[in-house]
């Protein structure tokens, strides 16, 4: 049975990201793109929200593969290339042209049947990178199983909540770290005993 793992970077008051979803003041560093790799070398399967997919799908393609680009980087990007695609929208359409036009999108309304289908099969990991509207909502379901909530040495004062209002879950703590060579405090939560 497949694992469905959230990582989500997050400032200390609260936001995945700033006001109008800007993400230059969060701290995404080597470390940052290390502990990613680490979690998508277990994974097979990625899941994105509507704003999320486009970021990714506008980045990842584009990195630099040769010997000279950097080697995480180029690790992530042929991981993330490999991998199965799930976006997760009711107004998302991907481009015939895209090189990510094999993504599955499902509508919100699916999304809860569909996911649970998927961590019901055997097979590696399924990951989300941020996408806190998807996350919160499988949260909610009881659909994750991990948390990597990662915590950057910042206060943002406004922008997207990583945890929404309202949301009750209880987390169990398997181990916390700070990641190599920055100030960012890794936490790793397991929901499933709960």
């Amino acid at each position: 049975m497949a694992k469905l793992i959230v990582s989500i970077l997050s400032s200390l008051d609260n936001h995945c990201a700033g006001p109008d979803g800007r993400l230059d003041a969060l701290p995404m560093s080597g470390a940052f793109d290390a502990h990613n790799l680490e979690l998508l070398r277990s994974a097979d399967t990625l899941l994105f929200g509507a704003v999320t997919f486009p970021m990714f799908e506008a980045y990842w393609p584009n990195v630099d593969r040769s010997p000279h680009g950097d080697p995480i980087q180029r690790e992530i990007a042929e991981r993330v290339e490999g991998a199965r695609k799930i976006a997760v929208s009711d107004t998302l359409t991907i481009s015939p042209n895209s090189p990510w036009a094999g993504a599955e999108v499902v509508r919100r309304n699916q999304a809860y049947t569909r996911i649970a289908e998927l961590k019901a099969q055997p097979g590696k990991d399924m990951l989300i990178y941020g996408s806190s509207i998807l996350f919160n909502g499988l949260l909610a379901q009881g659909l994750v199983d991990e948390l990597h909530l990662l915590l950057g040495n910042v206060v943002l004062g406004e922008g997207v909540r990583t945890f929404h209002p309202g949301l009750n879950a209880r987390f169990r703590l398997l181990s916390h770290r700070q990641l190599p060579d920055s100030d960012i405090a890794a936490l790793h939560y397991d929901l499933r005993t709960h």
